[in-house]
């Protein structure tokens, strides 16, 4: 049964090149993490339907085969690195997380 990890993230300053860059350097560190099965990172799609949230900076989602390689995933060191030394650059995060039925 798959787990999805779905994180969207609010920079503090989401125009500037330098924490656009920073935040990118934390998400290429989690790329590395071994239980992850699928990881996509994006932006807000150029869409305009009533329904469609666009107020955030960065989509980061995870599939995993499993809830367990999904906690694996947040007690890994890198995870752990990516908290500790790029969360200054955020003021929001919202995390979906669903199973699959």
């Amino acid at each position: 049964m798959s787990f999805v990890h779905h994180v969207f993230f609010y920079l503090k300053n989401p125009n500037d090149a330098a924490d656009q860059a920073k935040f990118m350097e934390g998400i290429n560190k989690l790329k590395q993490i071994k239980s992850i099965k699928l990881i996509n990172v994006g932006v807000p799609a150029d869409t305009d339907r009533p329904v469609i949230v666009r107020d955030y900076t960065y989509s980061l989602l995870t599939i995993f085969d499993t809830a367990a390689d999904e906690q694996a995933y947040q007690v890994d060191p890198l995870h752990d690195d990516f908290r500790d030394n790029y969360a200054h650059l955020w003021s929001k995060v919202v995390i979906y997380d669903s199973v699959e039925i």
